[in-house]
């Protein structure tokens, strides 16, 4: 059974860091681009960063210079790490596993974790 379990969200202020974190397991980890998604209320879902099993990363404008994705296949493991947060950042975080073109090899993704970001 396939499971992403994403934990570290919290409540912060302005210019603090949080680092994120997805377990996975069920599927072969290195095998799958992993992503960090978020959703604000009343906003689609947006990529916050990617990166592929060969450890190419993907950053969205927003957070380029502030967030980095990284990941340890041997604990099966996805991180962001969130620096310089804004209130802006404030949404859902959610923990992407995908493979092969429109995810035809295995999509799938957790359950999010809440970011709030506020003075």
């Amino acid at each position: 059974q396939v499971q992403l379990v994403e934990s570290g969200g919290g409540l912060v202020q302005p210019g603090a860091s949080l680092r994120l974190s997805c377990v996975a397991s069920g599927y072969i980890f290195s095998l799958y681009a992993m992503g960090w998604y978020r959703q604000a209320p009343g906003k689609q879902r947006e990529l916050v960063a990617s990166i592929t099993g060969g450890g190419t990363t993907n950053y969205a404008d927003s957070v380029k210079g502030r967030f980095m994705i990284s990941r340890d296949n041997a604990k099966s493991t996805a991180s962001l790490q969130m620096n310089s947060l804004k209130p802006e950042d404030t949404a859902v975080y959610y923990c992407n596993a995908r493979r092969g073109i429109l995810g035809t090899g295995g999509d799938y993704w957790g359950q999010g974790t809440q970011v709030t970001v506020s003075s």
